[in-house]
């Protein structure tokens, strides 16, 4: 999905629900509601992989506006301080590229993190602020796209778990003049990209049209780095029920050997799961499955 602005990703969820007459549906990591861009979604027992997704790397465009600082870190907060922005551009350009690696970043108040049961952002909105620990997070690229002093423009791949907006902030104080986000297109997700996202009212249009194939990824292609196997016919049954299979039950596809995981198929091509290597007992157990009730 390509989640608009003024949307929250639970709205983006329930807006599906109603266009695909679908209940089980999930989305896999928050996107702030003045964010846009990629946000992987999942249906039925793909729900499944949510987890999975929201650990994959991640990708961002984002305008840091110089000289301001807000509660949330972003454009929409109270301003806490403003002061004249660093006017000299290599020295910018060296404060954002000095946080390329890894760092400890403190994940911000207005956050859907939890303390004590709690999300922040809660205690954050009745004026609460409580002690929170670094997390350590990688920045694996910035690419500088645009540069318009205050305002610059960045391209960021990064690990999951980072903040952009804490980012652009710490940005700010290593500048000495403060910093906010003034905004956030999450460009990529794994290996979900912006130009491939649909928007609600395209996946209404493809729905009226009979095309919603269209929008929709099998879930094996979700792990192709796995070499697949097809199960022999004989032991389908064991199968079905979630059983381990022995190692030469199972055929690669491809003439690959023994793998820590494998994609495994039934005997028609049906996916059945993801299965690891039990070297002492020389099997595949079932690790995730997604065939269900004949399904």
């Amino acid at each position: 999905m390509y989640k608009e602005r003024g949307f929250t990703s639970h709205d983006v969820v329930a807006k599906l629900r109603g266009i695909l007459k679908q209940k089980k549906i999930g989305h896999t990591g928050t996107l702030d509601p003045e964010a846009e861009g990629v946000l992987p979604v999942c249906l039925g027992k793909a729900t499944k992989v949510c987890g999975l997704l929201t650990d994959q790397d991640k990708e961002y465009r984002a305008v840091l506006l110089l000289g301001r600082e807000t509660d949330t870190q972003d454009i929409t907060g109270r301003v806490l301080k403003e002061c004249a922005p660093e006017k000299d551009g290599a020295v910018v350009r060296e404060a954002v590229m000095g946080f390329v690696g890894g760092y400890d970043q403190l994940p911000p108040m207005y956050s859907a993190l939890k303390v004590g049961g709690k999300k922040l952002y809660e205690l954050a909105r009745q004026g609460k602020e409580v002690e929170r620990q670094p997390r350590r997070v990688h920045i694996h690229e910035i690419v500088i796209e645009d540069m318009e002093l205050p305002r610059v423009t960045l391209r960021v791949s990064c690990s999951k778990g980072t903040y952009i907006r804490t980012l652009c902030h710490d940005v700010g104080r290593a500048l000495g003049c403060g910093g906010c986000m003034e905004r956030l297109e999450r460009t990529r997700a794994g290996q979900f990209r912006v130009e491939d996202a649909k928007t609600l009212g395209q996946i209404e249009a493809l729905r009226d049209a009979g095309n919603l194939g269209e929008a929709v990824t099998a879930i094996d292609a979700l792990f192709l780095s796995y070499p697949a196997f097809s199960a022999a016919e004989r032991v389908q049954k064991r199968l079905y029920n979630g059983n381990p299979v022995q190692k030469e039950e199972l055929e690669p596809a491809d003439g690959t050997g023994v793998s820590a995981r494998i994609r495994v198929y039934d005997s028609g091509g049906r996916f059945m799961g993801i299965y690891s290597y039990d070297g002492k007992q020389d099997l595949y157990r079932p690790e995730t499955l997604f065939f269900t009730d004949g399904k």
